[in-house]
């Protein structure tokens, strides 16, 4: 393991308490036993094409059969359920019009000034039909890809399976990024057409977005782009350009309900999902249609074990990826009601999450630790003051939680009869990988418990080697699985450099390698230790340090800056940059707030650095490369420790230790 990362990973958490399922929970649950789990799990390892072979025969809704499962003959580029013919949007409404879940409640929308609309799967269907024809009559097709910046509206769900529907991949851009960042993703990305709306409430605010799309498109930016459709939100004043910006409420209203859905290869793309990479360039993940369609809705049904009755929410916005599998496509494949809410937690109403619960008779919570931390600090005294004995489940999502956290949100939110699924994965694994099953597997406060059924997961050394028990390690999952991304759009060779070539084992064998440090302890659980590659997990969001530091950079009073990382109690991990200045520019509290603002108009506000150190020099390597393990350790008020021969300058350490 290189010395950069050691510090970053081999801290050892150790927790003696267990909690094993509940009986009445265990004996109705899907997957009911540890002897269960393990024998699937042996299966799926045994003989892995025949295992996701019969789960997609019987899960899924084909237009024609596929022949091969797995094509694996060039890795890493895996090729799922060849000859196959399908479509997600069919999968997540046609399947269920013929019975008894057409009229049940598909989507539960509360916006933040109160406002709630329901549709059933009927309805829901109706409406993603109206869109997938809009998209047709502003010339988009198969093979088109669209993208979305939307606030938390059920258009922005409407819109992704209408995509999916005409075979248009969809690329969703959060709507807190800046006009900038939202350009890089369209250039890209190379998109056709954006959806957005005029604007969103956020934390009693109307938050524009309209006016970003145009500020991302002047000046001809994005040549590729020939429509914008708009959805009335805010009702803010916004700019339409003739010929090319469109209301979403009078293309869509007056189209027709039905839109046969287009057979899609099982490997066509079904999106593209950019995410922060180490160096510097978000990186375009590419999702195909049968595996990823597979593995949310597989996940989803094991570990949320979802019942005909259950209301469940997550609380991610569908910008990232767990809104994309754990909002829309897992939940709605499997037939499930699912609840999206526009707001947050704010003081005009720091009990809205538990409003909701109570008042939608939520039983399934999905949401983030630092979400849960941030109810810590407030104390149990607003939560108390709501109902939710509906709930029967909680899970948590986006970072490893603290055992304090975990247990607070067991006791006070659960009200100590929940079960909690800690799930590990990421917008590249396309689904969970990691995580307990609530009917078998015994669970501890801050551990991702055990590999799903078909992941085969380890803890590694530098040479690619099993560590031994409670060492820390690289995370890394041996074989491919079907929800796995693809390739990084438009850039095969950095798809293999990044995720496949990092550790080579001795034989050769292609393994993936996660960012993500880890440790098994005696019984093979898994503790997640945090990223191990120059990744920052703000709030379970991933900013590559390289944006934040380009960013800076970009400021004309800085020369140089190194971004990194220290623990926080509350976001998980707080943004300290080290920045040098031009000639001549003097460090100050109005250029330090100047830097901040800058950050946040380039990236977007979860990009600001929480702390600006000025600096006359950065410490660096004899080849000049900056060595942010010192910098990490400094952020984080912790002794150098390590091999610290390679610095250039000995002087510069000493100074910013002063």
């Amino acid at each position: 393991m290189s010395s950069d990362n050691t510090n970053t990973i081999e801290s050892v958490l150790q927790e003696e308490r267990i909690f094993p399922p509940s009986v009445d929970l265990a004996s109705k649950a899907r997957i009911n036993s540890l002897d269960t789990y393990q024998r699937m799990f042996n299966e799926a390892n045994r003989d892995l094409e025949t295992f996701w072979g019969e789960a997609a025969r019987k899960e899924l809704q084909w237009f024609e059969p596929f022949s091969k499962v797995l094509d694996w003959t060039t890795p890493p580029f895996a090729r799922w359920f060849e000859g196959g013919k399908t479509n997600i949007s069919s999968n997540c409404l046609d399947r269920h019009l013929d019975g008894p879940r057409a009229d049940k409640t598909a989507l539960i929308w509360e916006g933040e000034p109160g406002d709630v609309r329901r549709f059933t799967y009927r309805e829901l269907h109706q409406e993603v039909c109206r869109a997938a024809n809009a998209l047709k009559a502003i010339g988009i097709g198969k093979g088109d890809l669209v993208a979305l910046y939307m606030p938390m509206v059920p258009e922005a769900a409407i819109a992704m399976l209408a995509c999916a529907r005409i075979g248009a991949p969809h690329s969703v851009v959060f709507g807190g990024f800046s006009a900038e960042a939202l350009r890089d993703r369209l250039i890209d990305g190379e998109a056709k057409a954006v959806i957005t709306a005029d604007g969103g409430f956020r934390k009693d605010k109307a938050i524009p977005l309209k006016s970003a799309v145009d500020q991302a498109l002047g000046e001809s930016a994005c040549p590729s782009v020939t429509t914008v459709l708009v959805v009335k939100r805010t009702n803010e004043s916004v700019s339409m350009e003739a010929g090319r910006d469109y209301w979403w409420h009078e293309l869509v209203a007056n189209q027709n309900t039905d839109c046969v859905a287009e057979p899609m290869d099982s490997e066509d793309r079904l999106f593209v999902l950019y995410t922060s990479g180490s160096t510097g360039k978000p990186k375009g993940v590419v999702h195909t249609t049968a595996g990823y369609n597979l593995w949310t809705h597989l996940t989803f049904q094991w570990i949320f074990d979802i019942r005909e009755d259950d209301v469940y929410w997550c609380t991610a916005d569908v910008g990232w990826i767990t809104g994309h599998s754990y909002i829309v496509y897992g939940p709605l494949s499997n037939g499930a009601t699912t609840v999206m809410y526009e707001g947050a937690p704010r003081p005009s109403n720091p009990g809205a999450f538990w409003e909701l619960i109570q008042k939608h008779g939520i039983t399934i919570f999905y949401t983030a630790p630092t979400a849960i931390r941030a109810f810590m600090k407030s104390g149990r005294s607003v939560p108390d003051n709501y109902d939710m004995t509906s709930l029967r489940l909680l899970g948590t999502v986006g970072e490893p939680i603290n055992p304090e956290a975990w247990m607070w949100y067991r006791e006070v939110i659960g009200g100590g009869r929940c079960p909690i699924v800690d799930t590990w994965w990421q917008t590249e694994t396309g689904g969970v990988m990691i995580s307990p099953l609530p009917g078998a597997t015994p669970t501890k406060p801050g551990s991702a418990t055990l590999p799903l059924p078909g992941v085969d997961a380890d803890v590694v050394d530098s040479e690619g080697n099993s560590v031994s028990v409670d060492e820390g390690g690289y995370l890394v999952v041996r074989k491919p699985w079907p929800g796995m991304m693809r390739t990084v759009h438009g850039n095969p060779k950095r798809f293999r450099e990044s995720y496949w070539e990092f550790l080579r084992p001795s034989d050769g064998s292609f393994i993936y390698f996660a960012g993500d440090g880890a440790r098994k302890d005696v019984d093979g659980y898994f503790w997640i230790m945090g990223r191990v590659d120059d990744v920052i997990n703000v709030s379970g969001h991933r900013l590559g340090t390289m944006e934040v530091e380009s960013a800076l950079v970009s400021h004309p009073a800085v020369s140089e800056a190194a971004v990194v990382g220290r623990p926080d109690d509350l976001k998980g991990e707080a943004i300290v940059a080290f920045v040098t200045l031009e000639n001549k520019r003097v460090a100050s509290e109005s250029l330090l707030k100047d830097l901040r603002s800058h950050v946040g108009q380039e990236i977007g506000p979860i990009a600001r650095p929480d702390e600006i150190r000025f600096s006359e020099a950065l410490p660096k390597t004899r080849s000049g490369k900056i060595m942010r393990r010192i910098l990490r350790a400094l952020a984080s008020g912790e002794e150098v420790s390590g091999d610290t021969s390679t610095l250039e300058d000995r002087s510069v350490l000493d100074r910013l230790r002063a």
